[in-house]
């Protein structure tokens, strides 16, 4: 039986309660940690939690549990390598929340813990656990659409102007950035996923209608691939927040939400109306035949991070694929700040590798105007039956 601690117990932290309460036979959640531990002691209660203690400081919860197993860290961005670290160093395995760290110095600090520790470290990363996302994947990893040559990814959010008044969102140094870093950081990993690592990031950044944070609500990049392009919309200006992945392949598009569309040619080089439907039928073919998951989204990486630990391998998620999509965000905002192209990989004197090199060029676009300490309502997410989830 593994025990569990929660390091964090704002809005996202009942997805990684949930998630370790589907498996009661394989772990046991022990302990909650906030800086304000009336949260912790309100999601103790809610979730029935009898057996967890609560904390106000990390590093005390790790003293009184020395035989701690495994912590989820849901805490904001900018202290996610230090409460990593000294997990690491504590023999604890780690679970931890996108980002992984606003720079890629503190990922690399978090690497080193790991590499140390030869404890487990995975990075949030839930929707390569949903069954829409894997049957696109399986459908491009099957070779039927030909060679990629448009990848179109719209992480489209939409949140008013209190979202920004919660004290640690809307600066660069608390926050790291804006949507880019803190919601297109889900289609980013998918499209590292789908397409692997860039040759080079151009991109655009403006703030739209925040005019209470610093940072960007708003960007456009495209990544340059071998005889590919990527173009990637990360916003929370978007109405409706109708997020999209669309790959255009040589022989068919194939998107999500699901549609399968495969052209061919007549002599004059125009689509033919009637199109290529046996190859059509062969991806509708692969979508038919895909088992739905057991445990999707974050119960899904909790399975395969318990089974990780459990089997003493690697979880399928780890500190590199983290790291990757914190570089291609850092590729986006130089190349954004910059005003020119960024070619990958980024090198350690890199002057944007480090959030001090980030606070020094970042532009804001306004001030922060209001710090509260919680906000009311609840998270939704795009399709989620739970508003709980995100």
């Amino acid at each position: 039986m593994l025990k569990v601690g929660i390091i964090g117990t704002g809005n996202i932290s009942p997805a990684h309660i949930k998630g370790y309460l589907e498996f009661p036979q394989r772990c046991e959640i022990v302990a909650l940690c906030d800086v304000v531990p009336e949260r912790a002691e309100e999601k103790k209660e809610r979730f029935g939690l009898t057996g967890a203690t609560v904390y106000s400081d990390h590093r005390a919860m790790l003293e009184a549990v020395p035989d701690l197993d495994l912590v989820s860290i849901a805490t904001p961005p900018f202290c996610h390598a230090e409460i990593t670290i000294d997990c690491l160093h504590a023999g604890v395995n780690v679970l931890v929340e996108k980002p992984m760290a606003p720079s890629l110095e503190e990922c690399d600090a978090m690497l080193e813990a790991q590499w140390k520790s030869g404890k487990v470290l995975s990075v949030v990363a839930q929707n390569r656990f949903r069954d829409d996302m894997i049957i696109l994947k399986d459908a491009l990893d099957s070779g039927l659409a030909g060679p990629i040559a448009h990848l179109k990814v719209d992480s489209a959010w939409w949140r008013g102007k209190p979202y920004y008044d919660l004290w640690w969102r809307g600066t660069w140094k608390s926050e790291g950035g804006g949507p880019t870093l803190n919601h297109a950081i889900h289609h980013l990993d998918l499209t590292l996923w789908l397409m692997g690592q860039p040759e080079a990031v151009t991109a655009v950044l403006t703030n739209a209608w925040h005019d209470n944070s610093e940072v960007e609500d708003l960007s456009v990049a495209i990544l340059s691939y071998d005889h590919a392009l990527a173009e990637i919309t990360s916003s929370v200006v978007h109405h409706g927040e109708e997020q999209a992945i669309v790959a255009q392949g040589r022989d068919a598009r194939i998107s999500q939400p699901w549609k399968v569309v495969a052209s061919v040619s007549q002599p004059n080089g125009f689509p033919h109306p009637d199109g290529n439907p046996e190859l059509t039928a062969q991806l509708e073919a692969i979508a038919t035949a895909h088992e739905p998951l057991a445990h999707p989204g974050h119960t899904g990486q909790i399975d395969d991070v318990l089974s990780a630990i459990e089997e003493g391998r690697p979880p399928a998620i780890d500190g590199e694929a983290g790291r990757a999509t914190v570089e291609l965000v850092t590729a986006i905002y130089e190349a954004g700040i910059e005003h020119r192209t960024v070619t990958l990989p980024l090198a350690a004197d890199d002057p944007y590798f480090t959030s001090a090199g980030l606070l020094e060029r970042a532009p804001h676009f306004f001030e922060k105007t209001a710090s509260v300490e919680d906000l009311g309502g609840f998270i939704t997410v795009p399709g989620s039956p739970d508003p709980a989830q995100q």
